[in-house]
């Protein structure tokens, strides 16, 4: 974003120079400053855009994971009703295809936590980082 600076330099002005009145500066560092602001603004916009649809995705790998694990548990239930009733082999079925369910849950919950962790902090830290920037610019500007 510091290039925002010469963005809107000599914008319909005058060459620059030491001869420029004070009513002239400040009106140039007001279009810059306008310009600065609505670019910050909007790169904010664009990241928050970017981290919320990330965390979109999180929520929904974990609540994917969620309903997984709830067949899964379905499948062990029916695991329980058939070995009591039944012989070896269907309950020792039901068992296997619940702990894969179950594996599978816990391997989209995993996923989707990464994701959202990702996405975390919810602030702009690019767009702080710019602002930063842009403000030391301004200092080192006006230090000139």
């Amino acid at each position: 974003m510091v290039g925002v600076m010469n963005h809107v330099r000599n914008r319909g002005q005058a060459p620059l120079s030491e001869e420029r009145s004070t009513g002239e500066l400040v009106k140039e560092l007001s279009e810059q400053v306008s310009v600065l602001v609505r670019e910050e603004v909007k790169l904010a916009q664009l990241e928050m855009t970017r981290k919320g649809k990330q965390f979109g995705v999180g929520a929904g790998m974990i609540s994917g994971g969620g309903l997984i694990a709830l067949y899964g548990v379905g499948c062990l239930i029916a695991c329980a009703v058939l070995a009591i009733s039944e012989a070896l082999a269907p309950w020792l079925s039901a068992l296997i295809v619940g702990l894969v369910l179950l594996a599978v849950a816990g391997a989209a919950a995993q996923a989707g936590k990464s994701s959202i962790k990702k996405a975390a902090p919810p602030v702009p830290v690019e767009t702080v980082d710019s602002v930063k920037a842009d403000v030391e610019e301004i200092k080192e500007r006006a230090r000139r």
